[in-house]
């Protein structure tokens, strides 16, 4: 018999997807909707959170306009862990924010993770959520590895150090209190950031740096598109082992 306090409570975790950006560099059909093998991106990413066994409520935040439709679609894909549907907002932090809105009371703990992520291994979510339920706070990074420089007026200057320089990632997990908190917060104060971590960090919260893996690019760019594709059969392919395995590749 499983020992009650080593199971996981999925009604505790709650899973926030902001996609309702326009991806202007991509450009064409909104890249959350393009299919990436025989499902829409966005669908592919829900799924991986959908089968992990810690996540217990999916909300996604879409285009004001594309509401029903993307309900429609992502409930007739058989999501039994989506909750709620809601509308985007202006920007990516506003989409969050709202999201948010929407979690059920009984939820502890909300990661957040970017629609255009579909190569993160459950052994990475498993990694933040258990240490949200020590830290209170924690995301996935990986270390600058390229030479970094300053550029003026089209010239290269002086080179940047990149010891303790990382490149930040999603997921990013946070206690439900100290996100709702930091996002009040932010909206009293005015505050726009790029990723929640930041909004944790103005209250005064240490967020935990938990190891991400190359592997686990946002796709921005068509030659992002076009290695996720080249990627994503042998992914669908290795995602069993690689999971079951509890390894990743970098």
């Amino acid at each position: 018999m499983d020992d009650p306090e080593s199971t996981p409570d999925p009604n505790s975790v709650a899973v926030l997807v902001p996609a309702a950006g326009e991806g202007r560099r991509l450009g064409g059909t909104r890249k959350q909707f393009r299919m990436l093998g025989d499902r829409p991106l966005l669908v592919q990413v829900l799924l991986l959170f959908e089968q992990h066994p810690s996540v217990g409520h999916l909300v996604v935040a879409v285009p004001k306009d594309q509401v029903q439709a993307a309900s429609d679609r992502l409930r007739a894909e058989g999501l039994s862990t989506l909750t709620a549907v809601v509308s985007g907002g202006e920007h990516r932090q506003a989409s969050v924010r709202h999201a948010l809105r929407a979690v059920p009371d009984p939820v502890e703990t909300v990661l957040v993770h970017d629609a255009a992520r579909p190569f993160v291994s459950a052994t990475q979510i498993e990694a933040v959520v258990q240490a949200v339920r020590t830290k209170g706070a924690a995301a996935l990074a990986v270390p600058v590895a390229d030479t970094l420089r300053r550029g003026n007026n089209g010239l290269l200057g002086d080179t940047v150090s990149r010891e303790n320089l990382y490149r930040m990632q999603t997921p990013q997990c946070f206690r439900r209190s100290w996100l709702e908190e930091a996002h009040r917060r932010a909206t009293a104060d005015g505050v726009v950031a790029t990723d929640d971590v930041e909004l944790v960090q103005r209250m005064g919260r240490a967020v935990q740096l938990v190891s991400g893996a190359r592997r686990n690019f946002k796709i921005t760019t068509p030659a992002d598109w076009k290695l996720a594709q080249q990627l994503w059969e042998p992914w669908v392919d290795d995602f069993e082992r690689t999971n079951v395995s509890g390894t990743d590749s970098a």
